[in-house]
């Protein structure tokens, strides 16, 4: 579990977040951040691998070649796909080949919706728009979506012109205008893409789903449109991505290192004794998980304080506090303090996460906090490592 200050954010072809870091996304048109900053592994173009489209349900001729159709409707296996990425299960690899594609039945002055090729974000856009004919040009953003790659700077000026000449739009449209997500502004400037490839650049609203409103009202978005949320179903469908580091292998191996290291005393190696030991420490890594990732999103607007790490820390603290008068005497003094001082240290870590999930971060705020934070997150976590230490003494 990492906590990076980035870029921000996830995003659709319309969608939200404008201060920038990086973290998991904030609704279902957004991604969950992974190990490096927002998103899957850079890799060049290359390196990619594309699964099979089933959502390509035929093809449009144009004067540019035949263009892929695609569906509206999200199917078993895109809904199968989307809930595996919440999950962070092969995260890397959900992205859509990137060129243009059409939706319903558009034609030369069809609107013209331009994404990343993070699959999440494509799925949202084309689920919003039902079978209204529109061009969707997707972005070569290493799969990674819209707010974080303009943090990243693969969704840019260059990308946006270099995929409009690639995808020859030009012969394809007789208009030369772009629809761009709000959030993709970071990283686009509207005047290179014009110098780059001849068309303007509009931006349209944070959701996906406020696109068909947007058009309709001659591409005009009101306050709502423009408006970022965190509400707690945003919150907690962030969740998973950051729970299902207890049981990832890298955790499974520190695991089974806890009880191997717990199991050795001056008498020799004991199982038994191993599991008596290490299984306390497990538990105390999963409420630190559970406060962090879990307890943090849920109750945001109520933990004190404005930084995720002093929140992550105060439902830790309230965890911890939890569990050691629950433990009543079955716990020494010194794996009570351990308890009291790890899981608040490793649950302000975690909550870390969210900085990009959130409209009050900004990549600033979050270099600013993650140098207040860490240092005390360590300390917690070296008294912690201490205090169990000595708990052992005598076991």
């Amino acid at each position: 579990m990492t906590a990076k200050a980035c870029c921000g954010p996830a995003s659709t072809a319309a969608v939200p977040e404008a201060p920038a870091c990086c973290g998991a996304p904030a609704r279902a048109d957004q991604e969950p951040h992974e190990t490096t900053c927002c998103g899957a592994p850079e890799a060049t173009p290359a390196e990619y691998s594309y699964s099979p489209a089933p959502y390509v349900i035929g093809r449009v001729q144009t004067a540019a070649g035949p263009v892929p159709r695609v569906s509206s409707e999200l199917g078993r296996a895109d809904r199968l796909g989307a809930w595996r990425v919440r999950w962070g299960i092969r995260r890397g690899d959900y992205r859509v080949r990137p060129g243009l594609y059409a939706l319903g039945e558009p034609g030369a002055t069809s609107p013209v919706l331009v994404t990343a090729n993070y699959k999440l974000t494509f799925d949202a856009l084309r689920a919003s728009m039902g079978e209204a004919g529109v061009w969707l040009l997707v972005v070569d953003t290493r799969g990674i979506n819209v707010w974080c790659a303009a943090g990243k700077g693969t969704f840019s000026a260059g990308e946006v012109a270099r995929m409009v000449r690639e995808s020859r739009l030009a012969e394809v449209v007789d208009h030369r205008r772009l629809i761009l997500p709000q959030l993709s502004a970071p990283g686009v400037a509207a005047h290179q893409v014009y110098e780059a490839c001849g068309f303007r650049v509009t931006f349209g609203p944070v959701r996906a789903a406020d696109i068909p409103a947007f058009l309709a009202a001659g591409r005009k978005a009101d306050a709502a449109m423009r408006t970022v949320t965190f509400d707690l179903r945003e919150r907690l469908v962030l969740a998973p991505a950051e729970l299902k580091v207890l049981w990832d292998r890298r955790m499974l191996l520190a695991y089974a290192g806890a009880i191997a290291v717990s199991s050795v005393d001056g008498d020799g190696v004991s199982l038994r004794r191993g599991l008596r030991r290490g299984l306390p420490l497990i538990g105390a890594t999963g409420l630190a998980v559970l406060a962090g990732g879990g307890i943090t999103p849920a109750l945001l607007p109520w933990l004190p304080g404005r930084s995720f790490s002093l929140k992550g820390a105060a439902a830790g603290a309230a965890v911890a506090a939890g569990a050691v008068a629950l433990s009543g005497d079955r716990l020494s003094p010194a794996a009570k303090v351990a308890l009291l001082a790890g899981v608040p240290a490793a649950s302000s870590y975690a909550a870390m996460n969210f900085t990009g999930s959130s409209s009050i971060t900004s990549p600033s705020g979050v270099e600013f906090e993650m140098r207040r934070a860490m240092p005390l997150q360590a300390a917690g976590a070296v008294l912690a490592v201490g205090a169990w230490s000595a708990s052992r003494l005598g076991r």
